[in-house]
């Protein structure tokens, strides 16, 4: 279960209207090297995380691109080439730039692939990749297409019954389009806390909830550096780590691009953002309904109904009321966090 660290209390933060922050952090990127395409991609991607209450991929992600671009091999200008459309697979080389303008110029294709043949993929490669991935399914489940998306990391996490690093975190995230402003989405990682939460639970110097990690000796442990230097846990036990398992196999040696091992040996020690590609797959409801996607939408609905009257929250619900809040209120940022971005501004 991933597991928040404590909040700053309020007058320890700072709020700043979204298109402050995105200016700012636009800024910063750009302050980094990144090209004005790329600046602006990734300000979107951190802010919208910051914006949504989700601070483990939020614009804290600044300085972890800061540090890979200091020490790694992510090229801060690449212009990702969409390759030439082959059937119903559109295929992006981010040409090891990061990946959210590789994203954004692949999501078009897929989505004109997707209306064609009923069902699309967009594979990216060779992309330092750090984002959450429900920002890219809610891009498109605007398009009324249902999505998922899959993609490795560093190997960080432990096969169940083992204790060393074999998996990386391998998040898997669904959208599917609904009537009004939001739709059905999920996002999570498979193991039992996200990297980001981890590295947040470091830098408060809050312990980390029993079960997400062991140490270098393989028992179990609460302390975030010792299990950064151990492995992390999968959720869920042989589940969560089957799931993983999935994902290094779909979204890494299906796509032809590398599994977790392969990107932190890539990274050989310098702990940077995590290199590999990413699966994204689209599906249009009304190819695939028969027809009558207009009643399969009913029938969807129903669903989400029968959870909901008994109490019961949807995903990303909470997600949904803070974008409300920051969008009526301003975006909050941690004092100290804000002020280390804005000395990187400078």
């Amino acid at each position: 279960m991933r597991t928040a660290p404590p909040r700053p209390v309020p007058d320890e933060t700072v709020r700043l209207p979204v298109e402050d922050l995105l200016a700012l952090a636009g800024r910063v990127f750009l302050r980094l090297g990144l090209s004005p395409a790329h600046a602006e991609a990734m300000a979107r991607t951190v802010v919208a995380g910051q914006r949504d209450a989700c601070p483990s991929h939020g614009v804290y992600r600044i300085l972890s691109c800061a540090h890979t671009l200091g020490c790694a091999r992510v090229d801060p200008r690449a212009e990702p080439v969409l390759a030439a459309a082959s059937g119903a697979v559109v295929r992006v080389d981010a040409r090891y730039g990061f990946s959210p303008l590789a994203f954004e110029r692949g999501l078009p294709a897929l989505v004109a692939s997707t209306r064609e043949h009923g069902v699309g993929a967009l594979v990216l490669q060779h992309c330092f990749h750090f984002s959450a991935l429900w920002p890219e399914v809610e891009a498109i489940t605007a398009q009324g297409l249902a999505a998922l998306a899959l993609t490795p990391s560093h190997a960080w996490v432990a096969p169940a019954g083992g204790h060393a690093p074999v998996f990386g975190t391998n998040p898997i995230a669904f959208g599917w389009p609904r009537p009004g402003p939001h739709p059905f989405v999920f996002d999570f990682a498979t193991s039992a806390i996200a990297r980001g939460d981890l590295e947040l639970h470091r830098r408060h110097g809050t312990p980390l909830p029993p079960g997400c990690g062991v140490d270098s000796d393989g028992q179990p442990s609460t302390d975030p550096l010792a299990v950064a230097q151990g492995a992390m846990l999968a959720f869920g036990g042989h589940k969560g780590s089957a799931l993983s398992a999935m994902v290094e196999l779909m979204a890494g040696a299906l796509i032809g691009d590398w599994i977790s091992l392969e990107s932190r040996a890539f990274d050989a020690g310098a702990g940077a953002i995590p290199c590999h590609g990413e699966l994204v797959l689209a599906f249009d409801p009304a190819r695939l309904s028969g027809g009558d996607a207009t009643a399969q939408q009913q029938r969807a609905e129903q669903l989400f109904q029968a959870i909901t009257r008994q109490g019961a929250r949807l995903p990303s619900q909470r997600r949904f009321e803070a974008r409300a809040r920051s969008l009526a209120q301003g975006v909050s940022v941690p004092r100290a966090l804000y002020e280390e971005i804005l000395a990187l501004a400078d």
